[in-house]
């Protein structure tokens, strides 16, 4: 007799238990239906420590990221990107938000800055941004020995000497442009491999180009920048609207 109560009581156990799991996947899978941090946060409290509480943590944690990345891209300023980076530094859009934070300054270095860098003997993209050079027009031309009104016969015997055709320059913007699709932290493969998933996504925009990484040092470390270069004014423009038209980060540069 002790025996069957044992029995019946060890039954009970086991069938409150299955009614409880069936009870908890039921909810997960409801919360899992609606896919809301508010549900998912409701599926905590009453399951803190059950079968998918791990599950439903990540999720709300993607979640918030996901709110507050689309917060920073509707608002669209480097403020609003710093401050993403912030509060994520190793989430799922960081990289992307690192990118728009370089594009930005990028964006805003003075296009005038890199005579004033000649000047200074400086090597072109050391000035802001780290991606701004000489044009090759007449007026970047530093003001380095001016040529003097010598006599005409001594200019002539020196014409020879001068180092080729560089008295007739590119067009203004004639392939001294490029894009800008990325700054990386972690290292030069990463960007490489950026560029081989973008042509993939994009393969008419980037038909023709190839990708160059320039280094950039900055006090947080070293930026990998994901360039290609060589482009017209008007190409390289073409290209970054074709790409912001499909929400991917791309800004002209010259160089």
């Amino acid at each position: 007799m002790v025996m069957n109560k044992a029995l019946v009581g060890v039954c009970l156990v086991l069938l409150l238990g299955l009614a409880g799991c069936s009870r908890q996947q039921s909810d997960w899978e409801k919360t899992r239906a609606a896919n809301t941090t508010d549900s998912y946060e409701q599926f905590l409290k009453k399951y803190p420590s059950g079968e998918f509480t791990a599950q439903a943590q990540a999720r709300v944690k993607e979640l918030y990221e996901e709110r507050d990345w689309q917060k920073a891209r509707d608002t669209d300023t480097q403020e609003g990107y710093q401050a993403f980076l912030k509060q994520y530094p190793e989430g799922k859009w960081t990289e992307e938000a690192r990118i728009r934070v370089e594009n930005f300054t990028l964006a805003q270095a003075p296009p005038n800055a890199t005579p004033v860098a000649a000047e200074n003997g400086n090597t072109p993209g050391n000035t802001a941004g780290g991606d701004v050079s000489a044009t090759g027009s007449a007026p970047a031309t530093p003001a380095a020995k001016p040529a003097a009104p010598a006599p005409s016969s001594t200019m002539m015997a020196m014409k020879p000497m001068k180092h080729g055709p560089t008295t007739t320059p590119k067009a203004a913007g004639e392939g001294s442009y490029g894009i800008q699709l990325g700054a990386f932290k972690s290292s030069a493969d990463t960007a490489n491999k950026r560029w081989a998933d973008l042509e993939k996504e994009y393969p008419k925009a980037l038909a023709g180009l190839s990708p160059t990484v320039s280094p950039k040092k900055s006090g947080s470390g070293t930026l990998y920048r994901l360039q290609a270069l060589g482009l017209t004014e008007k190409h390289a423009r073409a290209v970054c609207a074709s790409m912001k038209a499909k929400a991917q980060a791309c800004v002209v540069i010259h160089h």
